[in-house]
């Protein structure tokens, strides 16, 4: 018990030093004329800066017929401008307009179907290739990564999920406006250069990291089976045969659409001066046209009425994953599902942990988890379950559900929704622990909910769920008839995968 009020002090202290009015005085918060947001957050700690740029744009915004564009974006986020990562732009900007001419012409030609002439189709392919090779002879590899690392860049990478795709990295505060330099130049005179390159990447991560692990085909296999309209069905690496259709031309059309300034939000943390990186941010990033803001996506999906079931032939260790709809993160009841999600999974005091991994021994991992896969849009609360030796993966599901009829039938006591709220806290204070990670965290809630102080604001929101509100949204969400079941079996001898 005094181990458990010494944590609570710690953390409350902690938290105390990293308030919202505390945070508030290191904060400006400013927007451009063309709509583009920056937060700049002081941090004189050390002489280093971190750089976060937030595009409101995600595999949920991918269009039919073109999954894995968003993540392609990914690929190319550092591949440089017309004055970066080119021999001779003039002669690259010539290549690069005729692979398209002559894959114009190879589509066409594939879309004639039935009447399409493979002799044809065999000599634009190689057109096709040759032209792709002339336009890469024209390509400085890597110059953009050299110029940041060569001025103490570090931590260059950039992340695509359902609903952002995010760029970042970190410079010496000396540094500051090269950054604001080669950034806004991205944006600016985006050049979409080794792009079928990068296409073939995408499309061997497609095959690594899905079609040759069992846990990706479990995942996707959930995600189209829990979602029967809604792009959430897609994951963000998109499906074969589209990503092998993709074209530059669609990369400029994806681009034009959702990388406008109003879709973007930028957060600078570390050692920097508010004022000098207002001049520099109309300086350089007011130069980008205005665009309007892309609209939200119109598909709702349909109710579910009834249990789907899914299973995945795989020879490797078993999986499960038991998944039901939810509402987005904007309902009243999103704080109430986080907390349910840590009385659920939140580490190894909490329930699925102490009983199927602890007690029992029969799962080697178990979690919960209260958004996925993404939260702009009604989405899944879902539960992921590892056997141990031994143990099926009906036992699993069972062992599940009689957790979940417990949460329905029986409040969660004093001392487990202290904890949780002490985790809640802790959780916080190591995201503002780093320039980086701050950057992040202020740009996904101010893209996400307008509003940047919502990373604080929603700990009020948990301090106010009660045991009666967890115990009613799992009545209300937990429900069989919006429930996903998605598991693997060992196929047996003979069977086709």
């Amino acid at each position: 018990m005094r181990l458990r009020i010494l944590a609570f002090v710690l953390v409350s202290g902690l938290l105390a030093a990293q308030s919202l009015p505390d945070f508030e005085k290191k904060v400006t918060q400013f927007r451009l004329a063309n709509g583009l947001t920056f937060l700049v957050i002081e941090r004189h700690d050390a002489p280093v800066v971190s750089f976060h740029t937030y595009a409101n744009v995600g595999a949920v915004d991918d269009p039919t017929g073109r999954t894995g564009l968003a993540h392609m974006f990914e690929h190319m986020a550092f591949k440089g401008t017309p004055n970066i990562g080119t021999k001779n732009w003039p002669a690259e900007k010539k290549a690069l307009d005729a692979i398209e001419e002559v894959y114009d012409r190879l589509d066409a030609e594939r879309n004639k179907a039935f009447r399409a002439d493979p002799k044809k189709i065999e000599v634009l392919e190689a057109e096709v290739k040759a032209a792709i090779a002339k336009a890469d002879s024209y390509v400085e590899s890597n110059e953009y990564d050299r110029i940041v690392e060569s001025n103490g860049g570090v931590g260059m990478n950039a992340g695509t999920a359902e609903d952002e795709t995010t760029y970042f990295y970190s410079f010496p505060s000396n540094r500051i406006e090269l950054w604001f330099l080669l950034e806004s130049e991205r944006f600016l005179h985006p050049v979409f250069r080794e792009f079928y390159k990068e296409r073939d990447v995408v499309r061997e991560e497609r095959r690594m990291r899905i079609e040759s692990s069992p846990q990706g085909q479990l995942i996707e296999a959930l995600d189209s089976t829990a979602f029967a309209a809604h792009p959430y069905k897609n994951s963000p690496a998109g499906w074969a045969s589209d990503i092998e259709s993709l074209r530059a031309t669609d990369a400029e059309a994806f681009y034009k659409r959702y990388y406008g300034p109003s879709n973007l939000t930028i957060g600078i943390a570390g050692d920097v001066n508010p004022a000098e990186a207002k001049k520099l941010a109309e300086k350089y990033f007011g130069r980008i046209p205005a665009r309007p803001t892309p609209p939200l996506v119109d598909t709702v999906e349909p109710p579910q009425n009834g249990e789907k079931r899914v299973m995945v032939a795989s020879p490797a260790q078993p999986f499960l994953v038991i998944a039901y709809k939810r509402p987005d993160q904007y309902s009243k009841d999103n704080a109430a599902l986080d907390v349910l999600e840590q009385i659920l999974s939140g580490g190894r005091t909490s329930i699925i942990y102490k009983e199927m991994v602890r007690d029992k021994k029969i799962a080697l991992g178990a979690a919960s988890y209260a958004t996925y896969p993404g939260g702009k849009y009604p989405g899944l609360f879902l539960f992921f379950v590892v056997p141990n030796s031994g143990h099926t993966v009906d036992e699993m599901e069972k062992a599940v559900y009689e957790i979940v009829d417990r949460v329905k039938k029986e409040k969660p006591d004093a001392a487990a929704l202290q904890r949780v709220k002490i985790n809640l806290r802790a959780a916080l204070i190591q995201k503002l622990d780093s320039n980086a990670g701050l950057a992040a965290e202020l740009c996904a809630y101010q893209a996400g909910y307008g509003d940047w102080r919502k990373l604080f604001t929603e700990l009020d929101e948990y301090n106010q769920v009660t045991a009666d509100d967890v115990q009613r949204v799992a009545q209300k969400y937990l429900l069989e008839g919006t429930r996903t079941v998605v598991f693997t079996y060992a196929p047996t001898k003979g069977d086709a995968k």
